[in-house]
């Protein structure tokens, strides 16, 4: 294992139990690339689960063609979920360190995902449900002044996930024409957008995640869940703060950070 790889790593790792963020990866080496970015990350995920901590699904990033302009990439990325970071409401802000907020589709698994071609309509028949979802994204390098391979080699930014309680079928919605609102403490609306924010389809955007793991020999696995991609920008969240995302045809999910 390159030297460099284990040292990021283990930076990255400090930063996330000792809750101080560290400065950019890419400053100290600019030329960091993506594939050393993911294997820093693979690194740290194989330390989590040497913890016993386990994997319960994947998360994909960059879908929005804003956020890729503003870090210079035309594809998305993805980071792991692990048991850990899920919560049913209340989010204790002391387990983050510069917390912002997504609203999303989230897809539940029946069957696996993998084999480097897979499309929107195999994503759709190994679906067992989708559900509105907040993903809680959280970085440990320090004021989020990141670059694509920073993002990468920090677990794509992941911090933990809500799934709303309402489950639904595939069928039962078109998912580029769902609509969302994202409202902070009741009233201030701080984001909206459409299933078409999310790479035009957020079935497209998990059939591309599938495509991308298969290059690491990764496949997506039945049961596994699947944060699909921002439907707006994320603000930033503090303790105290309550937030509620609805989407038309799925019901809505709320986070408290306490």
């Amino acid at each position: 294992m390159d030297q460099k790889i284990v040292r990021f790593a283990q930076a990255l790792y400090q930063a996330q139990y000792s809750k101080i963020p560290i400065p950019p990866l890419t400053q100290e080496d600019p030329d960091l690339s993506v594939d050393e970015a993911y294997a820093i990350q693979l690194e740290n995920v194989k330390k989590e689960q040497e913890q016993g901590r386990v994997i319960s699904g994947k998360k994909i990033g960059l879908t929005s063609e804003g956020i890729q302009k503003q870090l210079g990439v035309n594809e998305p990325d993805y980071g792991h979920l692990f048991q850990h970071m899920a919560y049913s409401l209340e989010v204790p802000a002391k387990v983050l360190i510069q917390p912002k907020i997504e609203a999303e589709i989230a897809f539940v698994l029946k069957d696996d995902l993998s084999g480097g071609r897979v499309t929107a309509q195999d994503v759709y028949r190994a679906t067992d449900y989708i559900a509105g979802a907040f993903e809680i994204v959280d970085s440990r390098i320090a004021d989020w002044k990141i670059k694509l391979p920073d993002t990468i080699a920090d677990n794509a930014s992941s911090g933990c996930y809500i799934l709303g309680t309402q489950k639904f079928a595939l069928s039962q919605v078109d998912l580029p024409w769902v609509t969302m609102e994202l409202y902070r403490n009741g009233t201030e609306l701080v984001g909206k957008g459409t299933g078409r924010d999310v790479l035009g389809d957020p079935c497209r955007s998990v059939a591309w995640l599938a495509n991308r793991l298969w290059d690491y020999g990764v496949s997506l696995k039945k049961g596994e869940v699947i944060l699909s991609g921002a439907f707006s920008s994320a603000p930033a969240a503090f303790k105290g703060d309550t937030f509620e995302a609805h989407f038309s045809g799925l019901g809505s999910v709320k986070a408290v950070f306490v």
